[in-house]
């Protein structure tokens, strides 16, 4: 048994407080010391052969970018496998990683908050068959903190330093600070593993998770986002159709420019400046540069091809305005329900304040217990039958586990069966 089980075994006992405790051990170097970055083919066929060769879980990490390049592709991948060390690769240059991913098909993939990693790993053929993700379980287990850094604090006694995750890890060559701190991420994520698997049993959650992770393997690719531009920020302020279509085109120019640069869009132009020109709609160039975001930084050519985006939004012809608000794609906003179907509000409080109760008896967040979005769609169009039976298949085709139709279905029944108030 490590130090890291050993110390993890003791926490285990006590899990999930969050009470002050003995100092935590600074974790400073890797067991093995900082692995070089995988490179090249060959350096690539070995790591696949000594991990394909390991044995247990292999933990899996993934850096990238955000708010420096475009997109979210990785840029350094951990591993850490018994038996294989730990292992640095550059998908920069190695970006095709399914023969490693082949490798390990059959294993266990250990990962942090996994649904953030999957994506950018889906991209370099990296997909896991099975997997454990920490931090949905420590939510199942009712650890009040899950990042990753908490999360080894409190369950195994050591302290990771944090200080690099915002960086740039697109720089080449990356630092050896960073390398050591990406290292020391996958350095101890198969012991959190196996202690949070003790906790889940001992609290008769494992199954619960067990489940929760196979559908996360289980899940397709989300589609593209529809209208992505109007996730701007401070697009509540922009009110009239017009200045939305600022917006649009304004989100489009930048977009497009940031791809071509491989840029994060921010660096591009801020949210904030987009607004801006939403809000006053400017005649030309000079009247743009007076605006906040656009000021004597931004040369001619670029205020040119802003005022042009802002030319086309107003030249655009009613018909191709933007409608205004989103089309739904299922309930309306809540707070409208009780003018709109009184009955139906009355079931989603009830429903509501029985799924919050029903998550503090397990210690668990009630969005774990059961997603807001599938409470929100059985209350405003419940089956025409409320049995508890007719609720768990409804529950069920909204994509609820097994476990959680298990834990909520006869509360919502009754829920669904609140009186609407009189009149």
């Amino acid at each position: 048994m490590t130090d890291a089980q050993e110390t993890a075994s003791a926490n285990a006992a006590q899990a999930p407080s969050d009470d002050s405790g003995p100092a935590p051990i600074p974790l400073l170097e890797p067991r093995e010391g900082i692995p070089p970055v995988t490179a090249d083919a060959e350096a690539l066929a070995e790591i696949t052969t000594a991990f394909a060769t390991g044995s247990g879980p292999v933990a899996v990490d993934a850096e990238r970018a955000s708010g420096y390049r475009y997109g979210q592709r990785a840029y350094l991948i951990q591993l850490r496998r018994e038996g294989a060390g730990s292992a640095l690769i550059d998908p920069v240059t190695c970006t095709d990683l399914s023969g490693l991913g082949a490798a390990l098909a059959d294993t266990e993939w250990v990962l942090h908050a996994a649904t953030q990693d999957l994506p950018c790993l889906r991209e370099i053929g990296m997909v896991p068959r099975r997997l454990f993700d920490t931090e949905l379980a420590g939510r199942l287990a009712g650890f009040p903190r899950v990042g990753l850094g908490a999360m080894v604090e409190n369950v195994l006694g050591y302290a990771l330093e944090k200080g690099h995750s915002a960086v740039d890890w697109s720089t080449r060559p990356l630092p050896e600070p960073w390398l050591r701190y990406a290292a020391l991420d996958v350095e101890l994520l198969v012991d959190l593993r196996n202690a949070l698997e003790e906790e889940l049993e001992r609290q008769g959650k494992l199954e619960w998770a067990h489940e929760e992770f196979a559908a996360i393997v289980a899940a397709p690719p989300p589609p593209p986002r529809k209208d992505p531009w109007r996730r701007t920020s401070g697009m509540h302020k922009v009110r009239r159709r017009r200045q939305m279509a600022v917006v649009r085109e304004l989100w489009t120019a930048r977009d497009r420019i940031a791809q071509r640069r491989d840029v994060s869009p921010g660096k591009v132009l801020t949210d904030a400046a987009i607004v801006e020109a939403a809000l006053a709609v400017p005649a030309d160039a000079q009247a743009l540069a007076a605006l906040p975001g656009y000021g004597n930084r931004m040369g001619r050519k670029q205020l040119e091809q802003w005022q042009s985006a802002v030319d086309r939004a107003k030249a655009l012809p009613e018909s191709e305005l933007p409608q205004q608000g989103q089309p739904l794609n299922g309930p309306p906003p809540p707070r409208s329900w009780a003018d709109k179907d009184p009955a139906a509000a009355a079931r989603l409080a009830a429903a509501r304040a029985a799924v919050t109760a029903r998550a503090e008896e397990l210690n668990l967040p009630q969005e774990n217990l059961l997603t807001p979005d599938t409470v929100r769609r059985l209350c405003w169009a419940p089956p025409k039958e409320a049995t508890v039976e007719v609720v768990g298949d409804a529950l069920r085709g909204l994509g609820a586990r097994e476990w959680q139709v298990a834990q909520t279905a006869d509360l919502l029944t009754t829920a669904l069966s609140a009186p609407a108030p009189s009149a």
